[in-house]
């Protein structure tokens, strides 16, 4: 299935807490339109421009809206009702053209506060972090001052299958060096104080070993110091590289600087939803007319056959405002079209599946509240899906509705449960990659589990269409597991484990048969299965049994399209 994401850029708006209260109005939208997103497959948010005197976000959830409205990150965004990671809205405020990012902020927060009744307030969380100590005795040399300050990565050779890190140097230079999966990353960092160290960190090719999470400086060592740093680099958390070549970097800061890097948490600013409202107040009369709704058919689409020579599915479903799909049958179409794989589809004419067929189209050119000027925003990826089921439906004469059927999958069951109690039952469901609240690692003792996912507050039903979304390489087509295991309220689940193709001959390991490919100077794989850690770790299985789940019948397609 063709796949090509648009990434669509947001604003950038400067971080910041709650203001304090001022003796002048706070700034206030010119016209305001809210209200529910239209349906979409992929709702993600996209918007966040401010061109002609308007400015829109599309399919933002009120975290979304929260957070750019106060500048925070959505995690630094607690508190309230489930609905406000998963309701979707679209938001258009108008405004004078030379209004600063400062005042929208301050307008979204106003929008917000009226048409949501949002109360919020300023808060302190503690979240994981990293601390550079100092165990005995440092193994740095004082550094004399006569270097310019910072660390100038060490030249390295290139690393089959690795990537390409530039880094700017304090003379203005630039140096690229390559890497790979087991590749060691050498830097001759000179006249650099330890705040400075723990400040670079995160932007020394270390990202995988910190999760993320910030750098403090507690070392107490006063002055600049001169050291080399040698580690391997994991992108991704994957090992690689010969047997006894690899070395962390926590081993690195202990045996060549001596220092230690020490999980630790730190209270940050967050801010605290109240109450919010679900639904917000209606528009003034005659706002809403002003704004179009979304589009649901391509400006212009030709259909024709594709050339009998052509070899295997090509294009893209979406480059900026176009979709050119090649050589596609028409169940490939509607998997694009629907966003489903080719078992959620049944029923239809052989030709479904043999004729092959070519479409150019192009989407309308978007445009915001009437009078002021288009800002070049792309369609979403969701909303070309829906153009495409539009025009299937009108050339192909496509008729079809959902119905829930037996189909093969997976069924989430107890063997003999490990799990823990959520600690915070008020908290907000989430289910992200990456370390809980304690900030614990396990990919760091095992990184071949280079897979890390941690649900808190869930339900294992929840837990189990996280799966679905995360493990896609192990759950192959079939539906997200449901659960079968009799187990009821909500627990912080974490489980991690390797990539699939790791485990199913992929990747440098074969899991338990050992590794694949006869390289005799690779590592021992430490991989180990979705299906395994399952086990292991929560004491749940994944059993394959037929489970009921929605599908796509097809009632009626013709077998060539309409002329153009």
């Amino acid at each position: 299935m063709l796949r090509t994401l648009a990434c669509v850029g947001l604003a950038t708006l400067f971080s910041g807490v709650v203001p304090a209260k001022t003796a002048s109005a706070p700034p206030r939208f010119a016209t305001t339109d809210v209200h529910a997103s239209p349906s979409n497959p992929l709702p993600n948010l996209r918007g966040g421009f401010y061109a002609g005197g308007s400015y829109e976000l599309r399919q933002a959830t009120m975290v979304d809206l929260v957070r750019l409205a106060w500048g925070v990150d959505a995690d630094k965004v607690v508190g309230g009702p489930d609905w406000v990671t998963k309701d979707h809205f679209d938001v258009i405020g108008t405004a004078p053209p030379d209004t600063s990012q400062e005042a929208l902020k301050s307008m979204l927060q106003e929008l917000l506060k009226d048409r949501f009744k949002l109360v919020v307030h300023n808060d302190r969380k503690d979240y994981p972090a990293w601390a550079i100590t100092v165990p005995k005795k440092p193994l740095m040399k004082p550094s004399e001052g006569k270097d310019a300050a910072g660390c100038k990565p060490v030249s390295s050779p290139d690393t089959e299958g690795g990537g390409r890190m530039m880094r700017g140097n304090a003379d203005g230079s630039v140096t690229t060096i390559n890497f790979g999966p087991g590749m060691t990353v050498q830097y001759a960092c000179r006249n650099v104080t330890m705040a400075a160290l723990a400040d670079m960190l995160r932007d020394l090719g270390a990202p995988a070993y910190l999760a993320g999470n910030p750098v403090l400086d507690r070392s107490s060592l006063a002055g600049a110091w001169d050291f080399d740093l040698k580690f391997t680099f994991r992108p991704g958390g994957l090992r690689g590289g010969a047997a006894g070549e690899t070395i962390s970097l926590f081993e690195a800061f202990e045996k060549q600087l001596g220092l230690k890097l020490e999980q630790t948490k730190i209270p940050m600013p967050v801010i605290a939803i109240d109450s919010v409202n679900q639904k917000p107040t209606g528009n003034l009369p005659g706002v809403s007319e002003n704004t179009p709704p979304a589009p649901t058919e391509f400006d212009v689409a030709d259909i024709k056959p594709s050339d009998p020579k052509a070899n295997g599915m090509m294009g893209s479903m979406m480059q900026g405002d176009r979709v050119n799909l090649r050589n596609m049958t028409v169940k490939d179409l509607i998997t694009e079209a629907w966003d489903l794989n080719d078992n959620d589809v049944t029923g239809g004419p052989k030709s479904m599946d043999t004729a092959r067929w070519d479409i150019v189209a192009k989407a309308p050119t978007p445009r915001l509240v009437e009078g002021t000027k288009p800002i070049g925003m792309q369609a979403d990826y969701g909303a070309m899906m829906i153009m495409l089921q539009s025009l299937l439906k009108d050339r192909f004469k496509l008729q079809l509705h959902n119905e829930d059927r037996q189909v093969s999958g997976y069924a989430l069951v107890a063997l003999k449960p490990k799990l823990k109690k959520a600690a915070d039952p008020a908290a907000r469901p989430n289910c992200t990659e990456g370390p809980g609240p304690d900030g614990k690692d396990p990919r760091i003792a095992n990184p071949d589990a280079s897979r890390l996912v941690t649900c808190l507050n869930s339900t294992l039903a929840e837990f189990g269409a996280y799966l679905k979304q995360t493990a896609g390489g192990y759950l192959g087509n079939y539906p997200a597991p449901v659960d079968a295991t009799g187990i009821e309220g909500r627990y912080d689940i974490t489980v991690t484990f390797s990539v699939a193709g790791m485990v199913n001959g992929g990747g440098r390991g074969g899991g338990a048969a050992g590794p694949v490919g006869g390289d005799a100077a690779a590592e021992p794989s430490m991989a180990i299965s979705l299906f395994d850690a399952l086990d292991k770790q929560l004491g749940l299985k994944l059993e394959s049994r037929k489970v009921t789940a929605p599908v796509l019948v097809i009632d009626h397609v013709e077998d060539a399209p309409t002329e153009n």
